[in-house]
């Protein structure tokens, strides 16, 4: 059994302010560590009613508005789920349809992709473009995407999708559905759509293409989804292939498939990504129809890696790679049926338990940018494990309930912080606030 260790170290209570400090799941620093990005939801619950993405100085706790909606309701627009590139100052955020009303509030086909940069406070660029009139147009999306995430060159970026065409067709026929998805945007081709006044429609920065296959009634035991969701880039530089060729760029989802009894479960997955995703194959436009959802580009290839008993398990999280791009971590209930971490290599193969503990994880987790080191909540305690000795060190005193680590711990650039939420006080005066660990010298454990 492997061996567990407890530091106990210091917390520092970053944020005070009477209002929610919600760090998203993954990428809130800023390239050269000094800020983190966060949204003043109090819970997960709140975007709609969520106004404003702020950033904090790690040093001085300063606090500064990047963004505020200007015309923000119990409806929506809201914003939400901030996440800084790894390469420049500049931060992408779910941003609901500027139309949000009680009639059309913020769901999950209202939403698109908002980037504001740290220095040009309040100047929104829309990144993915959308057009929900028909002729659609290639390279924009007709739905709300959700979690964005940057590629490790800060170029790219990812995101899960529902689609708004087919989310209102399947009102009168129930044989179309909008499946959740997966997408990417590539730089380098903005996408131009006609002006509207009613605020549905906009351009966007970025060509934006689903890059996961999904279909109604997927077949028992076959590899066939209804559902793609929850991704991870694949390394900072993609994967190394069998034949020692690399894989730039491939991102890592869940899938929900059928097992032969017809029972639902949730496996691992792979999309490995052309370099051009604005090709479309034939008689699949990127764009889809009124009828059919949008396309995968040509050259994307999809295949599951993972065929297990009982599937990837609650608590809801994100996928995970090392930044080498050879592990795949996951969550799923260990011989005790205790949530614990695993990993897969994105070729496939043998699964590997990375924690042991005898209690479960409870909640995200995120892989050291620097050493290998996983690091997450349980006990009601921020945990790290060593991926190759097992070694499990309790970082932080257990707290009480009310008062345990919300979320996934988030590593700073230079895998010497964690950052992580907690709510502090009671009642009405009860805040997420954002806390930090410094975790020099980790390398031996």
């Amino acid at each position: 059994m492997a061996q567990n260790l407890s530091l106990s170290l210091p917390e520092h209570q970053l944020t005070y302010q009477p209002y929610g400090h919600t760090l998203h799941h993954t990428q809130c620093f800023s390239p050269d560590d000094q800020w983190l990005v966060f949204d003043t939801r109090n819970d997960d619950t709140q975007i709609l009613s969520t106004g404003s993405i702020r950033v904090v100085n790690v040093q001085t706790g300063e606090v500064r508005e990047l963004y505020q909606v200007p015309n923000q309701t119990d409806y929506g627009p809201g914003v939400g789920a901030a996440t800084f590139s790894p390469k420049s100052n500049q931060v992408i955020f779910i941003h609901g349809i500027r139309n949000a009303s009680q009639n059309q509030p913020y769901s999950f086909t209202r939403r698109t992709g908002v980037s504001v940069w740290v220095d040009k406070p309040q100047e929104p660029i829309f990144m993915d473009a959308r057009h929900i009139l028909p002729p659609f147009t290639p390279g924009a999306l007709r739905g709300g995407t959700h979690a964005h995430s940057w590629s490790g060159d800060g170029a790219w970026i990812s995101f899960t999708y529902n689609d708004y065409i087919l989310e209102q067709l399947s009102k009168t026929d129930p044989s179309k559905q909008d499946l959740r998805t997966v997408g990417v945007m590539m730089p380098g081709k903005k996408v131009l759509v006609p002006d509207d006044e009613t605020l549905e429609n906009h351009s966007g920065e970025m060509f934006s293409v689903v890059v996961t296959q999904v279909q109604e009634n997927p077949t028992p035991g076959s590899d066939e989804i209804d559902k793609a969701f929850d991704e991870t880039w694949i390394g900072r530089h993609g994967y190394q292939k069998p034949d020692g060729t690399r894989q730039q760029r491939a991102i890592a989802f869940q899938g929900s498939v059928r097992d032969e009894s017809g029972e639902l479960k949730t496996e691992i997955f792979v999309v490995d990504l052309p370099a051009d995703i604005t090709q479309a194959n034939p008689g699949k436009p990127l764009e889809g129809t009124l009828t059919t959802r949008p396309n995968v580009p040509a050259g994307v290839s999809q295949r599951r890696i993972t065929f297990t008993k009982k599937g990837v398990r609650e608590p809801r999280h994100w996928l995970r790679t090392t930044p080498d791009g050879c592990n795949i971590g996951f969550l799923a209930p260990d011989v005790k049926g205790l949530t614990q971490i695993f990993r897969v290599s994105p070729i496939g193969g043998k699964i590997k338990q990375v924690t042991f503990n005898s209690f479960p994880v409870q909640g995200q987790f995120n892989f050291s940018p620097k050493q290998p080191l996983v690091a997450y909540a349980a006990d009601n305690s921020i945990y790290i494990t060593h991926l190759e000795s097992g070694t499990s060190t309790r970082l932080t005193e257990p707290r009480p309930e009310a008062e345990k680590p919300i979320g996934a711990p988030v590593w700073s650039n230079n895998g010497k912080l964690l950052a992580y939420n907690r709510y502090v006080g009671d009642g009405a005066e009860r805040f997420l606030q954002i806390f930090l660990l410094d975790l020099p010298g980790l390398s031996g454990i």
